[in-house]
C-alpha cells in the first residue's frame, strides 16, 4: 500500500470518503493511468508506516472514479488532515525541484537521479539537492496595537505582517530587524521566536517572530508595500487565511489583548 500524491495543473488529487471527509488515495496501484513518461517519485517519508509516492502529469484519466476529485493545494488545507497537507506540500516541492533541475547549472548537461532527493550531472558530476528559500515574518506590536501591511504582491485585499527573505550571511534576528526597518522605517526590540512553517508555494520555509516597537514613524517602502499602519482588535482589516503562520501569529496575539 502507498499514499499517492498526484498533481495536475497545480491541483492535488483527493479521495472523498463515505462520511464526507477527504483523504489522499491509499492503495497498491496508482489511482490514475500512467505511462513511460510518468515520473513517480518515491518520497523518503512514511505516514503511519505506509510509503509515500508522488507524481504529476499533463493528461490524467481518473478511471471514472466518482470519489476522486481535484483540489488546489492551499484549499486542501481545509479538507484533509494537517499531517497530510504537510506531506502534500513536501511532495509538490519535490516535483517542483525535479522539474527545475533537468540540466546542470554549471555545464548544461543532463542531470540524472542519484537518490530520490538528489541528482548528479552526467558530465561534470555536480550534485544537487532540493533547496529551501528561508523567509522571516514578524508581528510588531505597540501596546494594544499591531502593525499590519498590504504588499503589492498580495492577491487579495487582506493586510498581513512584515516579511522578507533572509539574506546571505545574516541571522534570522538580523533579517527581522532589517526587513522591519526597510519596509516601515521602524526600530524594534525584544525579538522572540514563535514557530516555523513549511510554505510550498514554492519551496519556502517561513520563520515567525514577535517583536515590540521601539521608535520611529511608519514610513512605508512603496516599492514593496501599498499601505500599512497600526491597528487594534476593534478595527482590524481583513487578515490572512488560517493556513498561514501570519494568521497564527495574529490570532495568538489577539488572544492576549
Amino acid at each position: 500500500m502507498s499514499y499517492w500524491f498526484v498533481f495536475y495543473n497545480g491541483n492535488i488529487l483527493l479521495e472523498k470518503q463515505s462520511n464526507g471527509s477527504y483523504t489522499i488515495p491509499c492503495q497498491e496501484q496508482p489511482p490514475t493511468e500512467i505511462n513511460d513518461k510518468t515520473n513517480i517519485i518515491n518520497v523518503p517519508t512514511y505516514i503511519d508506516g505506509i510509503n509515500v509516492k508522488t507524481y504529476a502529469k499533463c493528461d490524467i484519466s481518473l478511471h471514472d472514479n466518482k470519489n476522486l476529485e481535484w483540489c488546489g493545494l492551499r484549499l486542501s488545507y481545509y479538507k484533509i488532515p494537517y499531517y497530510l497537507y504537510l506531506k502534500a506540500g513536501k511532495c509538490e516541492e519535490l516535483i517542483y525541484w525535479d522539474n527545475n533541475t533537468q540540466f546542470c547549472s554549471t555545464c548544461g548537461a543532463h542531470m540524472k537521479k542519484q537518490t530520490e532527493i538528489s541528482k548528479v550531472c552526467t558530465n561534470c558530476g555536480k550534485e544537487v539537492w532540493p533547496q529551501l528559500s528561508i523567509a522571516i515574518i514578524v508581528l510588531v506590536s505597540r501596546g494594544d496595537e499591531l502593525l499590519l501591511v498590504h504588499a503589492h504582491n498580495f492577491k487579495y485585499d487582506f493586510y498581513g505582517l512584515v516579511a522578507g527573505f533572509v539574506e546571505t550571511g545574516e541571522t534570522l534576528e538580523e533579517a527581522v530587524i532589517r526587513e522591519v526597518k526597510e519596509e516601515t522605517g521602524l526600530k524594534i526590540k525584544n525579538i522572540r521566536y514563535h514557530a516555523s512553517q513549511p510554505w510550498p508555494y514554492p519551496s519556502g520555509l517561513m520563520v515567525g517572530f514577535y517583536a515590540e516597537y521601539e521608535s520611529g514613524e511608519v514610513t512605508l517602502q512603496y516599492s514593496e508595500l501599498k499601505s500599512g499602519g497600526w491597528f487594534n482588535k476593534n478595527n482590524l482589516p481583513r487578515i490572512p487565511e488560517k493556513l498561514s503562520i501570519a494568521r497564527q501569529l495574529i490570532d495568538n496575539w489577539l488572544k492576549q489583548h
